[in-house]
């Protein structure tokens, strides 16, 4: 029983309660004691969830651990009453009432810390949006006052506390915010101590770290700032094994270069901020209740979905002192993703005192085979209106009339679930502004007019493990949190799909969860696995498959060959070997049903899609089953021919032509010419967007034994590999291309590959490797008598002589290179040849004639518009500029080439050219400005692993006095 000692009532403006601390309840005359135990644990459930529905359920696994006995359901009424009653008699007028199915507690914001902390956040949010940063800091420090300590310290429940952490991690985030605005404000002298003295609360949050380290800089306190850094380092190491994240790197680096951009001011106010419109007051009850329709299904108890997202729609349907129509809002999105459920879910938020005269509700079967027509639905929405069957009118037209006019006095929430199309629905929508029409669709209904639009997304990852713990229990989805990760991973976050799985675990108790994640791993038999009892994902995703027209379902089946995260529109021409000029629009009628997303749109106006992973099961199980291995077989050849096809026109652009790269005799698919033409605008950009696809079908032509595409592909990838540094990749791809060649004896392929590695060993600092591999390639291209590829090899084995200081042989392999690229027509490669063997002459003191070949050079990739040619050239005329002495224009030639490669995105050439710098303010005795430049390129040779150029930068560092 709740003791205390007042017998007045209290309204709800005097009564607080409080879980942002131990929970407290503070009646009209002082605390009220809660009995600890049950009544707590239930009193701390309600408060969480403060005006939703808490079922009872939910209540009976909070309270009982282990099997709850059979009067559990009992015991919790029991539990609710005596609260209410205590409350009663403590001079408070009980807030908990009954709901199916369970309970809600009432709690204005004023009544309850937890939601007065939660409006003083999203304000804040707002005033950041309006530019007024200093208030916004006040209202989140004013925010954050209201903890008194751990949330719901002291409660036991392991549910509860799961819950209870992650408002004490908003708490610290709001912290982490304001502490950001006021940084921003440049308070930083008066944030140090308490940043301190946060961290040494919660030593590995490292956005504390960095904004201690920020505070500390800026306060000219340089060396406390990265003794900061290092003690965060040191502990992540020996806690945990990892290093600190980027950002923190990169903090540091900018604090050892004293990087100016760290003395930011705060940002300009957006004068373009508006105040929200403020909602519409309820009407008053216009109609007697007893008669009123209430036709909603059953709420569901375990309903996780997105807040702001349920706020947003509830915003349009409660209306606003504007509106003048009837507020619409159409939820979209893929099957299984839950639309129902979602508006099923608002709708009985809604519903009683917003729509105060009733809720109508219809399936509308628009994914089925006869969906209902809208003169049927009328006459169940009249006869749920009081109206007679035979008054009711027969046509169309004359029942929405009806409809309208007995709509126009009343205050109804229309519910319109799984709507076919806007002719389907449009008949449905009252003509007064005081109802609102919530509907469902596959279809994005863009030809409704006045309709809000909004599409529901996958569950994240903690609201997925929310609705797993609310359906097995918290406890059984902690003790196999990783497992649970995993069953959310390979379903996709699916809403239907989890909660089969997990009704098939709760049915189930003596399975684990790694068990499912084990059956579900073989994708073949993973639809199977996702059904139980009506609930089922196939069947959900047939029919909206079986309504696609024949030619859309056999575009669905053979996307599904493509193995990239992302799809770009050409894909589907190439699949279909359809050369429309615009191919995206083959996706577009997938896009409408929900089976494919639109995830981006590219500068060039180019769409990329992407499959949800059980969609993508499902249309390949469709593959198996519908269409021929010839047919599969080859709409792989074309797209993986695309992809070449594409890759090779954009190697074209960028070197002007089919420069230093050996190709193949393997087919190749390619978009009508305007397409590719707009699509190439920025060729190394093209590339660097598709680099995961690109690489994953030189994984994929591999294992489908295409090897002489295979190592076309990956060879002539090297353009952006070179270009971006992307190290790591150039290896992986050519050493899966290199088993599929070796594999199937292609030999041409064999020494491509080889002479490739070479060059990639070359640059990472490996010669030995490097030798190996282009001796063994320079073998093979000499049985073959292939010049181009001969060329290819003299070249790199004479940059590697150079390196070993044997001059002599590098000059005569130079020779012979030069000799080999004539023959085949490769002026760009005769180009490389006297950019690299200049080099030779400079360290002899033949600065002319390293300055005639380099001449030689820039004309000819100027000739060819090869940029990134020219950029090489340059910066050798630079170091002959510096070793003449003429250091003023070789600083300038050297900073014009580093913003070229920066523009660009070389970063190879970029740590080149710090580096350069570098030697040459060192060579001017201007030592700090030598330290920054190699500084920073540390830093780029870092990002892109190359660990034999960080090594000799680290030397040039350690070398300055």
């Amino acid at each position: 029983m709740i003791e205390s000692s007042a017998v007045e009532r209290t309204s709800a403006a005097q009564l607080a309660f409080l879980i942002l601390g131990p929970l407290e309840v503070r009646g009209p005359v002082g605390p009220v004691r809660i009995p600890p135990g049950r009544q707590e644990a239930i009193l701390a459930a309600l408060l969480l969830e403060a005006n939703r529905v808490v079922s009872t359920d939910y209540l009976v696994d909070l309270i009982w651990d282990e099997e709850p006995p059979d009067t559990a359901r009992t015991q919790v009424q029991i539990c609710v009453s005596r609260l209410r009653k205590g409350l009663t008699e403590a001079g408070i007028d009980a807030p908990i009432t009954t709901r199916p199915p369970g309970y809600l507690l009432r709690a204005a914001d004023e009544m309850l810390d937890l939601r007065l902390f939660g409006r003083r956040t999203a304000e804040a949010r707002v005033l950041v949006k309006e530019g007024r940063i200093a208030e916004a800091a006040e209202l989140l420090r004013a925010a954050v006052s209201l903890w008194r300590g751990q949330c719901l310290g002291g409660v036991t429940s392991d549910a509860l506390r799961a819950k209870a952490l992650q408002l004490d991690e908003d708490r610290l985030n709001a912290v982490e915010t304001y502490i950001q605005l006021e940084l921003e404000l440049g308070r930083h002298h008066q944030l140090v101590g308490e940043l301190g003295r946060l961290l040494h609360e919660n030593p590995l949050r490292e956005r504390l770290r960095g904004q201690l380290m920020l505070a500390l800089h800026r306060s000219g306190r340089q060396a406390e700032a990265l003794d900061i850094y290092r003690a965060g380092r040191d502990l992540l190491i020996e806690e945990l094994g990892l290093l600190p994240g980027e950002e923190l790197r990169l903090l540091e680096t900018a604090i050892l270069a004293g990087d100016s951009a760290l003395h930011a001011g705060p940002p300009a106010p957006d004068r373009n901020a508006v105040e929200p419109a403020a909602p519409v007051p309820v009407a008053a009850d216009l109609g007697h209740r007893d008669e009123l329709p209430h036709q909603l299904p059953t709420d569901t108890a375990d309903f996780v979905g997105d807040r702001a997202l349920i706020e947003t729609v509830e915003t349009v349907l409660t209306g606003g002192a504007g509106r003048r129509a009837v507020g619409v809002v159409v939820l979209i999105g893929k099957p299984g993703i839950g639309k129902s459920t979602t508006a099923t879910h608002i709708a009985h938020r809604l519903s009683g005192e917003v729509f105060s005269d009733g809720q109508l509700y219809c399936d509308l079967r628009g994914a089925g085979a006869e969906p209902v027509a809208p003169a049927d639905a009328l006459g169940r929405f009249l006869r749920a209106l009081g109206i007679p069957g035979p008054v009711i009118p027969a046509s169309l037209d004359e029942r929405a009339e009806m409809y309208r006019t007995l709509m126009a006095t009343r205050r109804v929430l229309v519910v319109l679930d799984d709507a076919y199309d806007e002719s389907q629905v449009r008949p449905l929508l009252p003509g007064s502004d005081n109802c609102a029409v919530l509907v469902t669709s596959r279809s994005r209904m863009t030809a409704l007019p006045g309709a809000r639009r909004i599409e529901l997304k996958i569950l994240d990852e903690a609201r997925a493990l929310e609705l797993m713990g609310l359906i097995l229990g918290p406890d059984r989805v902690s003790d196999e949190r990783e497992a649970a990760r995993a069953l959310i991973r390979t379903v996709g976050g699916l809403p239907l799909a989890l909660r089969i799985v997990a009704a098939r675990l709760a049915a189930r108790p003596h399975w684990s969860l790694a068990s499912m994640v084990n059956r579900l791993a073989n994708e073949r038999h993973r639809l199977d696995e996702l059904a139980y009892g009506e609930m089922t994902i196939r069947t959900s995703l047939s029919l909206t498959f079986d309504g696609l027209d024949p030619t859309d379902r056999h575009l669905l089946r053979l996307l599904s060959l493509a193995q990239g995260p992302t799809l770009p529109g050409w894909l589907a021409g190439a699949l279909l070997d359809d050369h429309r000029a615009q191919p995206s629009d083959l996706m577009e009628p997938l896009v409408d049903v929900q089976m494919l997303d639109v995830v981006s749109v590219e500068s060039t106006g180019e769409f990329r899609y992407r499959f949800h992973e059980i969609i993508k099961v499902y249309a390949r199980e469709q593959l198996a089953v519908t269409d021929s291995e010839s047919v599969r077989r080859s709409a792989t050849e074309r797209m993986l021919g695309g992809w070449l096809g594409l890759a090779e026109r954009a190697h074209r652009k960028i070197y002007g032509g089919d420069y230093t790269v050996l190709h193949g005799s393997a087919p190749r698919w390619v978009p009508p010419a305007d397409y590719v033409e707009e699509l190439l605008a920025d060729p190394l950009d093209w590339l660097d967007r598709e680099q995961e696809n690109l690489c994953n079908a030189v994984e994929h032509a591999a294992k489908e034994g295409l090897d002489e595409l295979c190592w076309d592909l990956a060879t002539t990838l090297v353009t952006l590999f070179e270009a971006r540094g992307y190290l790591d990749h150039w290896e992986s791809t050519h050493r899966a291309a290199l088993a599929a060649v070796r594999r199937s004896g292609n030999r041409r392929g064999t020494a491509a590959l080889l002479s490739s590695l070479g060059t990639l060993y070359l640059s990472s600092g490996r010669p030995e490797e490097s030798r190996n591999s282009l001796e063994q390639a320079l073998a093979i291209f000499d049985e073959l008598g292939d010049r181009g590829g001969l060329a290819l090899c003299r070249r790199d084995l004479a940059l590697l002589e150079r390196q070993a200081g044997d001059d002599e042989r590098a000059l005569a392999l130079y020779d012979r290179s030069i000799h080999d690229f004539g023959l085949v027509g490769d002026i760009v490669g005769r180009a490389t040849v006297l950019t690299q063997s200049a080099h030779i002459w400079m360290r002899r003191g033949h600065t002319a004639a390293a300055h005639a070949q380099l001449e030689e050079a820039l004309g000819i990739y100027r000739s060819v518009g090869y940029t990134g040619g020219e950029a090489r050239a340059l910066r050798r005329v630079g170091q002959v500029l510096f070793q003449r002495g003429e250091h003023d224009e070789a600083e300038r030639t050297l900073t014009g080439v580093l913003a070229m490669v920066r523009a660009s995105g070389d970063l190879i050439g970029e740590g080149h050219l710090l580096r350069n710098l570098g030697e040459l303010k060192a060579g001017q005795g201007r030592y700090e400005e030598a330290r920054g430049f190699f500084v920073r390129a540390l830093a780029v040779r870092e990002q892109i692993m190359d660990h034999g150029g960080a090594e000799i930068v680290r030397r040039d560092i350690a070398l300055l006095p």
